[in-house]
């Protein structure tokens, strides 16, 4: 089976020639990493560059650009894709893990565990030692090396790094495209996922190592993206996601409910 991950980038351009040095280290390398610009003119012109994604008035079309680099990985003949987020590195297995769990359970998309990386020396992170400092984040399954974890909860997936067969991410349509900026479009694809009855699933063996980069607690500066995409989900599936954000923003003073349930910025 040909595997193609596929990754957006948006800068972090030192993140990213990380990742694709881990890729190269991986035991079974991938035949194709499809990298997406979105907005970003430096990583464009790179001949290694697979497309490009303009930006968007609201902010960055992030879910149009994964559609975007699956369709590229499809075009190349990939079998199998897999969608690692740029502050991901690979550990040497995650391809060949990746691409053994999707070829015996098919009807599933497999996600792995993420450990956050403390801030690197001033060497960087040595793509070799990865698994010296494995420890998954405690908010999502985290199964052993070996080990898979089938039925997950939607709530808990995330698009930092999963796989599935083409059938099953066509079978899925995909991200859903309305969602521009930050949050939402993740929970939104998981419930594509059931929705086409597919299973959502863990493997421990496929581990990334999300590299460190400041963030705010809670996302302050998506606080318009959050409460917008917030209303795009709950009108598509009934429900609000995000709400520990939406509530922590409204502590501040910067988010309301009306009387209707739906989240108002406050201006």
């Amino acid at each position: 089976m040909s595997t193609a991950v596929v990754t957006v980038v948006h800068g972090r351009h030192d993140h990213l020639a990380r990742q694709r040095a881990s890729l190269a280290a991986s035991a079974v390398p991938p035949d194709h990493h499809v990298v997406v610009a979105v907005d970003d003119p430096v990583v464009a012109r790179a001949d290694w560059c697979s497309a490009s994604v303009a930006g968007h008035p609201l902010g960055l079309p992030i879910a149009a650009a994964r559609n975007r680099g699956a369709q590229e990985a499809v075009d190349r003949g990939a079998d199998v894709l897999v969608f690692l987020d740029v502050d991901c590195l690979a550990d040497p297995s995650l391809v060949e893990s990746y691409a053994d769990v999707v070829r015996d359970e098919p009807g599933t998309v497999w996600s792995g565990p993420v450990t956050y990386l403390d801030p690197p020396s001033a060497g960087g992170y040595d793509v070799r030692s990865l698994r010296t400092l494995d420890s998954p984040h405690p908010a999502r399954p985290a199964p052993a090396i070996g080990a898979r974890i089938r039925g997950a909860d939607p709530d808990l997936f995330w698009s930092l790094s999963f796989a599935c067969t083409v059938d099953a991410w066509q079978r899925t349509g995909g991200f859903c495209e309305s969602y521009v900026g930050y949050g939402g479009e993740d929970t939104d694809f998981a419930r594509l996922v059931v929705d086409a009855g597919l299973d959502l699933g863990w493997v421990g063996a496929a581990r990334a190592f999300h590299q460190w980069h400041p963030v705010s607690r809670p996302p302050v500066e998506h606080v318009e993206d959050i409460v917008r995409n917030a209303e795009i989900y709950r009108r598509r599936w009934g429900t609000t996601p995000m709400l520990g954000w939406l509530e922590a923003f409204a502590e501040r003073g910067l988010v309301r409910r009306d009387d209707a349930g739906c989240w108002r910025l406050v201006v």
